[in-house]
């Protein structure tokens, strides 16, 4: 007898036949579908004033618009100050990862089709899908806890996975309708998150990177700090990484295990990530379940070596690897440079000044490395090929993280931007 499919392929195949069925219908009625003509460009967003500037993905950089991306700010404070926990947790995000500011916008993606943008606003604990052409919320998801954080989107663009920071979850979203599709738990914290093309979801959980118990000998109170993996279709949790044992093996114990951002490589065979108050970043081989080099680069003598001066945690926070898998761009938040790393050699090149750079995205082209100067309300793009400044673009206050968008080929900024 013939067995019976699994109840994961029994969904899959009721999903296709969905799709399929619902593409059928589109054509039918409509006719062949024509593709909106859109433009590749990047998107910066100014955590600390709600906006995303919107600046070419390659060659110039010139700036092409602003988006607004608080347009409901007086309805959420209404309630955030009606609202006594909701309101206390407002504030210490603003006394604490916020550096005395609120933080009004994390991360962003745009819908495949460039009409809409969504973001994660970590001081309304929530993200939006705000419409590029008019400015306005499509949708709004209040996210588990009290603060959203880094997001992901799959590699069809159709679903965002978001960090609730103080929810220890994982939201997986529909990028279109803001419908939560599942979740998932994580460890304390969590923060970056990656899909990879096997259909795994990464969650590296930082834990508590607010406190001022900084010191090595503390560390273990800093809270429950892993890596999960979780099945995208079906987000249940396949694999736990504890970074801590890795790095003991790796004769690595004064290390802090709470992993900031990464880059896989090409073929996903390697992960490389930076870690709480280290300047430089590991390379851990995926299969091997083991940290396989460690690079260390270089300290700028006016970085004070006081843990507690470190802007949550970040020594170093921002990482990049060019498309051919070749170079790696690190972000040396408060050793303010970066540089580009052969990953070959891991030998660093020019050490790029920067003013606090916090993010490190891929130019559209594949060419450059951009950053993001947060203490200098800039952008500025990096020569993969000669590890020299190319040019920096002026934003708004605070830039953080910068992600590769499309809009329509005739987008211009909207009113309310």
């Amino acid at each position: 007898m013939r067995a019976s499919p699994s109840p994961r392929w029994r969904r899959l195949l009721v999903r296709g036949a969905v799709a399929t069925a619902t593409a059928a219908g589109v054509l039918l009625a409509t006719g062949p579908a024509q593709a909106t003509p859109r433009q590749e460009v990047l998107l910066v967003g100014n955590n600390w004033e709600g906006t995303a500037d919107v600046i070419e993905s390659s060659g110039e950089f010139a700036k092409i618009g602003r988006i607004g991306l608080i347009p409901d700010k007086e309805e959420r404070l209404r309630e955030i100050y009606s609202n006594p926990v909701r309101l206390a947790y407002f504030l210490g995000i603003r006394m604490t990862v916020g550096e005395g500011h609120d933080q009004y916008t994390d991360d962003m993606y745009t819908t495949p089709d460039g009409s809409a943008v969504v973001v994660s606003r970590p001081s309304f604990a929530d993200v939006v899908s705000i419409d590029t052409t008019t400015g306005r919320i499509n949708w709004r998801f209040p996210v588990a806890g009290y603060r959203s954080d880094h997001m992901a989107v799959s590699p069809d663009g159709s679903r965002v996975a978001v960090s609730a920071s103080t929810g220890n979850t994982v939201h997986v979203l529909d990028i279109h309708t803001g419908r939560q599709i599942g979740s998932f738990k994580t460890g304390d914290k969590p923060h970056e998150n990656v899909f990879t093309r096997d259909g795994k979801i990464w969650n590296m959980a930082i834990g508590e990177v607010n406190n001022d118990l900084d010191a090595p000998w503390l560390d273990g109170l800093k809270g429950d700090r892993r890596i999960t993996v979780a099945d995208a279709d079906t987000f249940e949790v396949v694999r736990t990484i504890d970074m801590r044992e890795r790095l003991d093996a790796y004769g690595q114990s004064d290390k802090s295990d709470a992993i900031r951002p990464v880059a896989f490589t090409p073929d996903e065979s390697k992960l490389y990530f930076q870690v709480s108050f280290f300047n430089g970043f590991f390379e851990y081989d995926v299969a091997a379940d083991a940290i396989t080099r460690m690079k260390t680069l270089p300290k700028n003598p006016d970085t004070s070596d006081d843990r507690t001066t470190y802007v949550n945690d970040s020594r170093h926070h921002g990482m990049s690897m060019n498309p051919a898998g070749t170079k790696l761009c690190v972000a040396g938040t408060m050793d303010e440079y970066a540089t580009i790393v052969d990953r070959d050699t891991l030998r660093q090149g020019p050490l790029v000044p920067a003013a606090k750079p916090y993010w490190a995205t891929v130019s559209g082209d594949g060419k450059a490395c951009v950053i993001s100067e947060s203490a200098a309300d800039q952008v500025t793009a990096i020569d993969f090929a000669t590890g020299r400044k190319i040019k920096s673009v002026p934003m708004g206050d605070h830039p953080q993280r910068i992600r590769v968008a499309h809009l329509p080929a005739d987008w211009t900024s909207p009113a309310t931007g």
